[in-house]
C-alpha cells in the first residue's frame, strides 16, 4: 500500500511539472488587488500538512533532497565535475520551463514586447565598444601559500560575517542541551568589542561600494585570511569575467561568450525601430544562456559560470520617462534599501509604495519604477515570499559602467541576501558608443508639432580634399568631424583661423584639419524634426537563482521526521504551475 501511494505521488509530481495553466490576462483595474492576493499567505487544511516551523530550515537536507530527486546536479560529475557548472534533471528542467512560460506571459505577452533570439558567440569589437573588455571584472585575491583564488568582496563578507555570527553566539544564551549533554559547537564563540562589531556591520552594509584597493586595506586592517587555510592573501587584482573564444579555423577572429543578452538588442536597434514603425517607446526581450567566468563559484545555483537569463530592453525618450501604465502599479508596496541608507552603514529597509518612491525621487523615474513593481509582482506570483524580498539600490562605486541608476531585487535565502534581478537605467550609453564606433545611425526621430528656430554650428566637409589628404583613413576622419559637439565645433571654428587643428578620432588616431578640409559656421536653422538617442531601462533576471530561492522558500520538513522534506503543492492556481513537489525521502 505504501509503495502504491508513493507511486501515486511520483505520478502526480510528473503531471504537476508538465501542467501549464494559463494565467489571467493582466487587468489594470485589479492589479493592486492581485498584488495583495499574491503576497498573502496561502491557507490549506492543517490536517494534511505540518507547519513549516516544526523544524529549523536545513540547507543540507534541502540539497540532499534536490540531489536525490535530480532537480539539478554538478555537470560532468563522473569526470570529477567543474565548479560552477550544473545540469538540470527532469524536475528542475520542468520547473525552469514553467518559470520561463510565466515570465513570457507576465512580461512579453502582457506588455506587448518583441522577443529576440540572438547569438551567444560575439565578435570582440562588440564588447570592446560596450566597455566589457575593459571594465567587466571582479576583484580577486590569491592565497599566498597555496595559490587558491578568492573573490575579494566575498572573502571580506564571509570572514566578517562569521565573526559577527560567533559574537552573536557568545552574547546569547548557553548552548542547547540534548539528552542532558551540552551540544558542542565547532569553534568556541568569540565575543567582539561593541565598537568592533558595529564597525563590521558598517563595512558589510557598504561592502559593494568598496574599490579593489579598499578591499585590500580591509583585509590587512582586520587580518582577514583565507578561512580554508588560515593563510594571508595577496593584494586584490582585477579579473575579467568573460570567456574568450576564437571564431573560425584560423583563430584570427577573436570573440567572447556573451555575459549578457543585451548587446544583441542594441546592435539590432534600427531593425527593431523600423519593426515598431519608428515609434518610441517599445521593448524587446530575450531568454537565453550567458556565461561569466566566476572567480570562486561555491554556492550552488547562486553563483555559476553558465546560466539562463531573461532580459528586457525598454527603449524610451530621455525627455519623457513617464509610463502610461504607472498608475496601475502606483500602490504596490515594496521594501526598499536606498543607497543613502547603505552609505550610512545601515541595512534597514524602507517600506513604501512605488508611487511614493518615484514622487520623492528615491526611484529615478516612472518607467524604472514601473518595472521594479512588475518585477515584484512576478516574483511573488510564482511563490517567492514577499517578506524575504527587497530592492536594493546600487551605490556609486558598484554601479555598472553603463548605468545611471540600478535597483536589485534581492531574495533572502540560507546564504543571505542574493541579487536575482537587476533593474537598471542604462541611459543612452550603449546605443551612443555603438553608433560612434560603427558610424551606423542608432538614433530615433520625433516630428515636432511646431517648428523651432535655433542657432547651431554647422560643418560642411569637403570630401574630395579630405579623401586626397587622408586616403584610406577618409571614413575615420569624416566620422571624427561629424562627431564634434556644438562646443567642440565652436572651438574648432575659432582655432582654424590660426592654422591646422588636431581632431581626435576612434582608436587614438588624430587628424590635422585645415580650412580646406571643412568649413564651420554658425547658422540659424528651422528644425521640424527632433533627433535623439533613446535611453534604455533594463530588467535582467537570473533564472537559476530565482529557481533555487523558490525551492528554498517552498521547502519544509514533516514534524515526525526531519528527513522527510517536502516542497508543497499548496499554491494558488498560478503558482501551482511552478511548484515542483519534491517528494519525501
Amino acid at each position: 500500500m505504501a509503495l502504491a501511494r508513493r507511486g501515486q505521488r511520483v505520478t502526480s509530481l510528473r503531471l504537476l511539472l508538465r501542467r501549464t495553466t494559463p494565467s489571467p490576462r493582466f487587468a489594470s483595474t485589479r492589479i493592486t488587488e492581485r498584488a495583495h492576493n499574491m503576497a498573502a499567505p496561502t491557507h490549506h487544511d492543517e490536517s494534511l500538512t505540518v507547519h513549516k516551523t516544526a523544524h529549523a530550515f536545513s540547507k543540507d537536507n534541502l540539497a540532499q533532497l534536490l540531489s536525490q530527486r535530480f532537480f539539478y546536479a554538478p555537470a560532468f560529475d563522473i569526470y570529477g565535475g567543474v565548479a560552477g557548472l550544473y545540469d538540470y534533471g527532469p524536475p528542475g528542467s520542468a520547473l525552469q520551463a514553467n518559470i520561463i512560460n510565466e515570465w513570457r506571459r507576465h512580461f512579453i505577452v502582457e506588455e506587448g514586447m518583441y522577443e529576440l533570439d540572438t547569438t551567444i558567440t560575439t565578435p570582440a569589437p562588440v564588447f570592446q565598444t560596450s566597455g566589457h573588455v575593459e571594465r567587466f571584472a571582479d576583484w580577486m585575491v590569491k592565497d599566498n601559500v597555496t595559490g587558491d583564488v578568492l573573490r575579494a568582496d566575498h572573502l571580506v563578507k564571509n570572514v566578517l560575517g562569521a565573526r559577527l555570527e560567533s559574537d552573536k553566539l557568545a552574547r546569547g544564551p548557553p548552548a542547547a542541551m540534548t539528552d542532558g549533554k551540552r551540544v558542542k559547537t565547532k569553534d568556541k564563540p568569540v565575543k567582539l568589542d561593541d565598537a568592533v562589531a558595529a564597525e563590521y556591520d558598517t563595512i558589510l552594509a557598504k561592502l559593494d561600494n568598496y574599490s579593489g584597493p579598499q578591499l585590500g586595506e580591509l583585509c590587512e586592517q582586520h587580518k582577514i585570511m583565507n578561512p580554508e587555510t588560515g593563510n594571508a592573501v595577496s593584494e586584490p587584482v582585477e579579473f575579467n569575467l568573460m570567456f574568450g573564444v576564437s571564431i573560425g579555423p584560423t583563430g584570427h577572429i577573436p570573440g567572447y561568450l556573451r555575459p549578457e543578452t543585451a548587446q544583441g538588442h542594441f546592435v539590432n536597434f534600427q531593425r527593431l525601430y523600423e519593426f515598431n514603425n519608428r515609434r518610441i517607446p517599445f521593448a524587446s526581450a530575450a531568454i537565453g544562456r550567458a556565461f561569466r567566468n566566476e572567480i570562486s563559484p561555491r554556492a550552488g545555483l547562486l553563483r555559476v559560470r553558465e546560466f539562463t537569463m531573461a532580459e528586457i530592453e525598454h527603449f524610451v525618450d530621455p525627455l519623457n520617462k513617464t509610463h502610461p501604465r504607472f498608475a496601475e502599479v502606483r500602490d504596490v508596496e515594496l521594501a526598499l534599501l536606498p543607497r543613502d541608507v547603505q552609505m550610512a552603514g545601515s541595512t534597514e529597509v524602507k517600506h513604501m509604495t512605488i508611487g511614493a518612491a518615484v514622487d520623492n525621487n528615491i526611484v529615478a523615474n516612472e518607467t524604472l519604477g514601473y518595472f521594479v513593481a512588475r518585477i515584484f509582482l512576478f516574483l511573488t506570483k510564482i511563490g517567492i515570499n514577499p517578506e524575504r524580498l527587497r530592492f536594493r539600490q546600487h551605490m556609486g562605486n558598484e554601479m555598472a559602467h553603463y548605468a545611471t541608476d540600478c535597483w536589485d531585487a534581492e531574495i533572502h535565502n540560507a546564504s543571505g541576501w542574493t541579487e536575482c534581478v537587476g533593474c537598471a537605467d542604462r541611459a543612452a550609453y550603449d546605443l551612443s558608443v555603438h553608433q560612434k564606433k560603427t558610424g551606423v545611425n542608432l538614433s530615433a526621430t520625433e516630428s515636432l508639432k511646431e517648428p523651432v528656430f535655433r542657432d547651431e554650428w554647422v560643418i560642411e566637409i569637403n570630401k574630395k580634399v579630405l579623401a586626397k589628404t587622408f586616403t584610406k583613413d577618409t571614413q575615420a576622419a569624416t566620422l571624427a568631424l561629424q562627431e564634434l559637439s556644438q562646443v567642440e565645433l565652436a572651438a574648432t571654428a575659432t582655432a582654424l583661423e590660426n592654422g591646422p587643428v588636431e581632431v581626435n578620432g576612434v582608436g587614438g588616431k588624430t587628424f590635422a584639419i585645415t580650412k580646406e578640409h571643412a568649413t564651420i559656421s554658425l547658422k540659424t536653422l528651422k528644425v521640424s524634426v527632433r533627433t535623439y538617442t533613446p535611453n534604455v531601462i533594463e530588467p535582467s533576471f537570473g533564472l537559476g537563482r530565482i529557481l533555487y530561492c523558490l525551492l528554498e522558500h517552498s521547502y519544509w520538513a514533516r514534524e515526525d521526521d526531519i528527513n522527510r522534506g517536502v516542497s508543497p503543492n499548496t499554491f494558488t492556481p498560478s503558482r501551482a504551475t511552478l511548484s515542483s513537489a519534491a517528494q519525501p525521502h
